[in-house]
């Protein structure tokens, strides 16, 4: 017969030590043990067994928790193991804020999905609240397209990844550029400097909706640019600004040895200087044709178009020496699904509705290092890490 111990009180150095100082001098046999401590409260279970006096246990502990000023709760267990839950997932819920109505709608989604929350933990409180969920049993596919409804009517963010050994893996993450590593589309900055900012951001719209052949829609938005200087191109260059996040999310994923590389319908001419200043490891855009000076309207070798960047996907992992699992892709538009579909977990960023659909996970919120609560990384630690390097 096992025995379940369950610790509550105030929480101070010494407690645990003391409560397990008695399970020695009894001889108890630990089987499992957990902690947990919410602002300065204790809950802590554990599971013994033994051969001693159990009535001689309990009342040393009692005495013991006493003293301590804490609470103990004996359960009897029977001998057999629990059976097993299923598969486990993450389940990260983003919200600004995040009201108790939205957890509740997501734990009656999972307890309909026939899956049990094991364990809460907060991985950001702000600029926006963010929670990782650890749930065993549920399929993915069924958890997503629950949560997903859910995520709607909570108007709250809300992914669902697999608990596998590649969350803590290292990994290769790759971003689309325009609207999503950078706020707006490069080639509208640039078509306001040739006067044909309107023409070009319609196309640009309903290429990214996906009503449109991205390449053939490319190629008509980028001859409207015909005789544009190269000093246009400059201060186009200077004018782009990183999506809020950006570059805390480059910073983090270089701190933890990730690989960080990035992929763009747009041109090189912006993407080559973002790669410099943010040392990423990987880049792939469009080169704009240049001749005296002036653009020719022209984009110079294959476009990159949405085959390309799942391609590039690929090439860069087998660059790293990693497999498509330890891939993460992120993107806003229509372009980017074949790379999410590739990719081991596929990120929506502020993305169109065929987009979200697609993806694996889908932020709406306005800071790209959200992304990091995904992957399970807490916003005091990335502030840790900060502070250190000030």
């Amino acid at each position: 017969m096992s025995l379940l111990l369950t610790v509550t009180g105030r929480d101070r150095p010494g407690v645990t030590a003391a409560l397990f100082d008695v399970l020695a001098a009894h001889g108890a046999e630990l089987s499992d043990v957990e902690q947990v401590v919410v602002h300065d409260r204790l809950l802590l279970g554990v599971v013994i067994s033994g051969s001693g006096d159990g009535l001689e246990l309990r009342a040393a502990l009692e005495a013991r928790a006493a003293e301590l000023d804490v609470e103990v709760e004996f359960t009897p267990l029977s001998g057999q193991e629990p059976a097993a839950g299923g598969d486990r997932h993450h389940v990260i819920v983003l919200g600004a804020p995040l009201e108790p109505a939205a957890f509740a709608g997501i734990a009656r989604r999972l307890a309909a999905c026939g899956a049990n929350i094991e364990r809460v933990l907060r991985l950001s409180s702000y600029p926006l609240s963010a929670y990782d969920l650890l749930v065993s049993g549920g399929s993915t596919g069924r958890l997503r397209a629950e949560l997903a409804a859910e995520a709607v009517a909570q108007r709250v963010d809300i992914a669902v990844e697999p608990a596998t050994l590649w969350r803590r893996a290292r990994r290769l993450v790759v971003l689309d550029v325009d609207s999503t590593l950078v706020q707006g589309e490069v080639i509208e900055m640039l078509a306001a400097q040739a006067g044909c900012e309107a023409e070009v951001a319609r196309v640009t719209e309903q290429a990214m909706a996906g009503d449109l052949d991205f390449e053939a829609s490319l190629r008509a938005r980028v001859a409207l640019l015909e005789g544009l200087p190269v000093s246009a191109v400059d201060e186009v260059r200077a004018q782009v600004r990183l999506t809020p996040g950006g570059r805390t999310l480059v910073r983090t994923l270089k701190r933890l040895g990730y690989a960080v590389g990035i992929v763009s319908g747009g041109f090189t001419a912006v993407t080559d200087d973002l790669q410099a200043s943010l040392g990423l490891d990987h880049a792939l855009a469009n080169t704009l044709e240049v001749v005296d000076g002036h653009l020719t309207g022209q984009v110079l070798g294959r476009v990159v178009d949405r085959a390309r960047k799942a391609e590039a996907l690929r090439e860069f992992a087998a660059l790293e020496g990693l497999s498509m699992a330890q891939t993460v892709a992120i993107g806003d538009g229509a372009n980017d699904l074949d790379m999410l579909e590739a990719a081991g977990l596929g990120i929506a960023f502020n993305a169109k509705p065929v987009v979200r659909e697609a993806a694996d996970a889908a932020l709406s919120l306005p800071f790209l290092d959200a992304v990091l609560f995904l992957l399970g990384v807490p916003r005091e630690e990335v502030e840790a890490a900060d502070a250190a390097d000030a």
